[in-house]
Order: C-alpha cells, then sequence, then structure tokens
C-alpha cells in the first residue's frame, strides 16, 4: 500500500473511529476500512451473548458466579460491551463499556478469533 493510499484510508477510519495516538499496520488499516465498508449491512444492530459460571474464593469462602457478557454493534460504529454477574451468596453488579476507538474494535476482534 503506497503512502497516498494509506493516508486516504486512515482519513476514512478517522471519520467513524477515534485514531488519537493509534499505529496501523497496512493489514489493520485494511481491515477496519472493510469493518467500516461493511458496517450498515453485517454489524450494525448484531448482539452476541455469552455465559459463563465459575467459582471463586472470598473471606467467607466458596462461592459460584453466574456471567452474562453482551456485546452490541452500535448504530453509530462502535461496540457496546454489557457484563453483568450474580453470585450463589447474594453479589450483583453490572458495567458497561463502549469502544469506539480503531485499536479496541481491532482488539475486539483478535480476542475473539
Amino acid at each position: 500500500m503506497d503512502r497516498h493510499e494509506k493516508t486516504r484510508l486512515r482519513d476514512y477510519i478517522g471519520e467513524h473511529l477515534n485514531l488519537s495516538g493509534t499505529r496501523l499496520t497496512d493489514d489493520e488499516a485494511t481491515f477496519l476500512g472493510d469493518f467500516l465498508d461493511k458496517y450498515d449491512t453485517t454489524y450494525k444492530g448484531r448482539t452476541e451473548t455469552r455465559n459463563r459460571k465459575r467459582a471463586g474464593w472470598s473471606s467467607d469462602g466458596k462461592y459460584v458466579r453466574h456471567e452474562t457478557f453482551t456485546d452490541t454493534f452500535t448504530d453509530e460504529v462502535g461496540i457496546r460491551q454489557d457484563y453483568e454477574f450474580q453470585d450463589d451468596d447474594g453479589q450483583s453488579g453490572t458495567s458497561t463499556n463502549v469502544i469506539t476507538d480503531a485499536r479496541g474494535v481491532l482488539n475486539w476482534f483478535r480476542d475473539r478469533t
């Protein structure tokens, strides 16, 4: 990929994702360009949910934690990550994270392959 082509691709990616301080290889820039081209038809609105059950230890002894991870591709380019847990001892919690930066999107896909 020549320098001008990469600059145009980086500008295109920067219109949709935060690129501040991000260095991209040619392959990463190409992947993100393809991701953005397909976002409306392939990703937008798609949701993936994973459940996990694991044992843990606290000062009160052993407990079992039920976890739910939900990833949703938002209307604007990005990935919303929702996390919920419920312990058998009554503890529970939730958290939300929205990925809107180029490196975060690349890491999200890397972690799922």
